[in-house]
């Protein structure tokens, strides 16, 4: 565990919240073509997992409780296509520990 001492203080395991804006997909269908991938499909698909496709192309996979996030979300939206998000999170490796998910 890393430990940093400021002022006195001892804070174990900082970390810092990022956003990720982009399309919410789902793992099987991260490299398919993204304007036509619909929520019906996420909900499907489910079970691999979720992760946001920011604008440079990149994958971003989401941890277990974003990928919860990602189909309550998707079950609650009344949009089919264009499923843009923000994602508010810590990257941990490869994959973001989802806090919260915004469909836009």
């Amino acid at each position: 565990m890393k430990r940093i001492f400021v002022t006195g203080f001892l804070f174990a395991g900082v970390s810092l919240a990022a956003t990720w804006s982009g399309t919410l997909v789902d793992v099987i269908c991260k490299a398919k073509d993204l304007a036509s991938h619909t929520a019906k499909c996420g909900v499907a698909c489910a079970k691999s997992g979720f992760g946001v496709v920011l604008a440079d192309g990149k994958f971003v996979k989401f941890d277990e409780s974003g990928n919860a996030k990602a189909l309550a979300a998707l079950k609650s939206t009344t949009k089919e296509k264009d499923l843009k998000v923000k994602v508010i999170g810590e990257l941990d490796g490869e994959t973001v520990k989802v806090a919260s998910i915004e469909l836009q």
